[in-house]
């Protein structure tokens, strides 16, 4: 599988996903202030990928700090996790892993400071190791629902590209296909920025999985033609009663398939779950640039240039329209009231 997020000794190296399909680059990200413009310009993204890039980003920022007290450490350290946090504020796994570092290194007996910084390294490295972990066992708690001939729509890209590991509810396709299961999977364009076809196309193609382009108004005629088995998409924030904020244009796509009576699952790890929001209407989301509507991916003009645009970069899907919410623990069911509060959340490392 392809890495997005990889460490190099003194710096990270990030895939540059404006460059897919048509070229593969690499960033090099020495300084904060990258990791920042690499996070808001979607050169990465995934809400697990750009938590484990704010982390890197957090000790990068804070290596070459030259003062001497923890206090004021701790006090810098603050003021570039506000920073980082406000790259892009509906995923809430980018200031999930900012708060994770905050409090293992405010916990520790530590008073040098190039040892606290040292501890931000490692933590940061802990951390994408997690999500590598999670990802392995989300994909396996998946093959619960994936039946073995399977017909699959998703949305948006939620690969390695997206995560620190194989992914979210990519990886349950993939672990599918591998285990040996007859997958067929019909990819969302996912306008306007075109994740899915662009980055979600590229990771089939490479995981040779039987695989479709269509586009986002197709997916509710495919349903009617029996045609299709189960959805499953990612998620970028979880509320408390369930719902969850994904990519823009997946709140049509589980209505379609609450209409057609197909299964529609979330596979997201419990990072992603943010308990002090109890529903979707209290999920901030993030609203992007009108240009990325008017242009297709910000090349060819599509409509006049004065055209007034609005773009929202996720949607909120309602917990009646979700089946279940597969996770590193195993799968959710509802009510998600009572069964999320139960789960809780898993820490970033193991204590």
């Amino acid at each position: 599988m392809i890495q997005a997020v990889a460490w190099k000794n003194d710096y990270l190296e990030l895939l540059d996903q404006t460059l897919l399909p048509e070229t593969t680059g690499y960033l090099e990200i020495r300084r904060i202030e990258e990791a920042f413009e690499a996070v808001q310009n979607l050169r990465v993204r995934g809400a697990p990928a750009i938590g484990i890039t704010a982390a890197y980003g957090l000790y990068l920022g804070l290596r070459d700090w030259t003062g001497a007290s923890r206090d004021q450490f701790f006090q810098a350290m603050e003021e570039k996790i506000r920073y980082l946090a406000s790259a892009r504020p509906t995923a809430v796994n980018l200031r999930w892993a900012l708060e994770e570092l905050r409090r293992n290194v405010q916990n520790s007996a530590e008073t040098d400071i190039p040892a606290l910084k040292e501890r931000l390294l490692r933590l940061a490295v802990d951390l994408h190791e997690d999500d590598r972990r999670r990802c392995e066992l989300m994909a396996q708690h998946g093959q619960a629902v994936v039946p073995e001939n399977a017909r699959i729509v998703t949305h948006c890209n939620t690969g390695a590209l997206a995560t620190g590991g194989i992914g979210t509810a990519f990886g349950v396709i993939y672990h599918a296909h591998r285990s040996g299961k007859k997958v067929q999977v019909f990819a969302d364009e996912t306008r306007p920025v075109l994740q899915g076809a662009r980055l979600t196309m590229w990771e089939l193609a490479a995981a040779r999985i039987p695989s479709q382009l269509i586009c986002d108004s197709m997916a509710a005629s495919l349903m009617k033609q029996k045609q299709v088995d189960l959805v499953i998409v990612g998620a970028d924030r979880i509320a408390a009663d369930g719902s969850t904020a994904n990519k823009i244009g997946t709140y049509p796509l589980a209505i379609a398939a609450k209409f057609h009576g197909v299964p529609f699952y979330v596979a997201a790890p419990l990072s992603t779950f943010d308990l002090s929001i109890s529903s979707g209407q209290d999920i901030p989301i993030e609203m992007r640039n009108e240009s990325e509507i008017r242009r297709v991916f910000n090349k060819s003009l599509i409509t006049v240039p004065e055209a007034k645009c609005w773009n929202p970069a996720f949607d909120v899907t309602p917990p009646e329209l979700i089946t279940a919410i597969i996770t590193e623990r195993g799968i959710i069911k509802p009510p998600y009231g009572e069964t999320i509060k139960a789960e809780g959340r898993l820490p970033a490392r193991p204590q």
